[in-house]
């Protein structure tokens, strides 16, 4: 069986009846009609989209095409919610290098978006890419790590925080991201041992509290929310005071309101980073509402 997308599987599957091959073997009882109109006008749609907007995704594993699968479909399928098409490119992080080189490889694009990703390797390249999002006033989605590097971006621009860095990296002088454990006594909490590297994510479903007047508020429309996690890296309690004086907000937090859960930025059009995976929670009949936004966005200011 030949389709063009895996969306049309289940339709094709019901035309070759082997749903009557399932009930026959197991020797059920074929009594409801099984009904597959949610996929076929969610197919018709995708016949017809006219218009195409370009999502750059700065990454380190952009010859891996399935190691950020649930992001691509997630941005598939609020593109298909917008009526869009959206084309993606995968851009080496490691070689945007400067500004110019941001400029020669990120101009084309409507939107810019760094997924989440461990380790040091490429992130210059990434906080780059964040930079020229912010000056030129791109649409920007930073997600896990991608937030982390952007609020470190962002803290670069502060007066005597210019080697602003993330103790990923080794030892800083200014970790405004590390582990919990190297800014508060709350390990036993979130089970954080510096010892034991491998038990100290923050893994599954964490509650955020939005703050009201916020895109991220104005996205969920509600105050409080449950999104899954995956990271060891926390922005550090102990410089938020001093980034929000300084043109971020943080306007997602943890019930106890220790640990940011998402970021802003204050005079662009569409700039948001959470430390969470909103596209570990879209499907194709709800696809998640922050990949909505941000691709609507995108789309209205694409020509």
């Amino acid at each position: 069986m030949d389709v063009d997308s895996i969306y049309e599987v289940p339709s094709s599957l019901f035309n070759e009846k082997i749903h009557l091959r399932i009930f026959d073997f197991f020797n059920l009882k074929y009594e409801n009609k099984i009904n597959l109109s949610k996929w076929n006008k969610f197919n018709k749609k995708i016949g017809k989209l006219n218009k195409t907007i370009k999502i750059a995704i700065v990454g380190k594993y952009v010859n891996l095409s399935e190691s950020y699968k649930s992001l691509n479909e997630a941005l598939f399928h609020s593109g298909v919610f917008n009526n869009v098409k959206v084309n993606l490119s995968w851009i080496d992080a490691v070689g945007l290098k400067d500004q110019s080189i941001c400029k020669k490889n990120l101009s084309i694009y409507d939107g810019i978006l760094v997924p989440g990703g461990f380790g040091e390797r490429g992130a210059l390249g990434k906080i780059n890419a964040i930079k020229f999002s912010r000056l030129n006033k791109k649409p920007f989605l930073g997600i896990c790590f991608g937030m982390q590097l952007a609020v470190i971006e962002s803290a670069r621009n502060i007066k005597g925080y210019e080697k602003a860095s993330s103790t990923e990296f080794g030892k800083s002088d200014l970790p405004i991201i590390a582990l919990i454990s190297e800014w508060t006594g709350n390990s036993k909490i979130y089970k954080l041992d510096k010892s034991k590297i491998g038990g100290s994510m923050r893994l599954g479903s964490y509650e955020s509290v939005l703050l009201p007047n916020t895109r991220i508020f104005d996205i969920y429309k509600k105050k409080r929310i449950s999104e899954r996690h995956r990271h060891r890296y926390e922005v550090n309690y102990e410089y938020i005071n001093i980034l929000e004086k300084n043109g971020i907000t943080f306007s997602g937090m943890s019930p106890d309101m220790k640990l940011a859960e998402a970021m802003e930025i204050k005079n662009h059009p569409w700039f948001l980073g959470v430390q969470f995976h909103p596209e570990l929670k879209s499907t194709p009949f709800n696809p998640h509402p922050i990949f909505n936004s941000f691709i609507k966005k995108i789309s209205q200011l694409s020509k």
